[in-house]
């Protein structure tokens, strides 16, 4: 179940004592359903007010990209939104766009001096990214952003259902 500083567990994100989730956003950054919803309804309304002044600031997050926020009342004290792609088939560089988006987040735990992130499945539900490739995307992202990133501790992919929990257990194993 474990790869270097990689791990796997079965659960709620919005639950994981760490020093930072990854939120799967999208790009208005201002909730939505899911694990989205979840961090957000959690995590209070700190949350999006930290999104807002983002969106003030930058007008929100494109694809491949993250932005940090605090935690709000999670027992993580950050939250790194991250925005994945929305599946279509492959065509639009999609991969390259959820690997970015996993590399960014933990370029942004370094930046912040983060030793143990959590991610849920970025992209993987409403926006249909296949969950076997999502998989394979996501850990090979991951282990090539630590190789440079100083710091982080560990990273637990955090599968709230079954299937994404097996996928990554015999992925780690």
């Amino acid at each position: 179940m474990n790869g270097e500083h990689l791990q796997v567990v079965h659960g709620d994100i919005t639950r994981m004592e760490v020093d930072a989730v990854v939120n799967a956003a999208n790009s208005g950054l201002l909730g939505g359903g899911g694990v989205d919803g979840a961090i957000h309804g959690a995590g209070g309304p700190a949350i999006m007010a930290a999104c807002k002044a983002i969106r003030d600031k930058q007008g929100g997050c494109p694809t491949g990209e993250a932005v940090i926020t605090t935690g709000g009342l999670l027992p993580a004290p950050y939250v790194i939104h991250a925005v994945g792609p929305v599946w279509h088939g492959g065509a639009r560089d999609e991969d390259a766009q959820l690997a970015s988006a996993y590399r960014n987040c933990i370029r942004l735990a370094a930046e912040h001096h983060l030793r143990t992130i959590a991610f849920p499945n970025i992209s993987t539900g409403i926006y249909g990214f296949p969950r076997e490739r999502a998989a394979d995307i996501a850990i090979r992202a991951v282990r090539e952003a630590l190789a440079t990133a100083r710091g982080i501790e560990q990273v637990t992919f955090v599968c709230f259902d079954d299937e994404n929990y097996k996928l990554y257990r015999e992925r780690l194993s």
